[in-house]
């Protein structure tokens, strides 16, 4: 995990975006399947480049509302 120096103080740096993979690992669903759900707009993504992120706020309260 990377750090931040704040001042004197270092601290963790959290990550706060979900990549494609992790949502497939998450989800236990091919990679083809994690695009295909991001092209939905089920939850925020956002195109940096060729990478995107997913939000893991949103991401985390859409899979919480499926009620598995």
């Amino acid at each position: 995990m990377s750090e931040i120096q704040n001042g004197t103080e270092k601290r963790p740096l959290e990550c706060r975006t979900y990549t494609v993979n992790d949502i497939s690992v998450i989800l236990g669903v091919s990679q083809a399947r994690a695009y295909s759900l991001v092209r939905e707009d089920l939850f925020k993504s956002v195109r940096i480049g060729n990478a995107i992120r997913i939000s893991k706020r949103s991401f985390d309260h859409w899979l919480e509302s499926l009620d598995l």
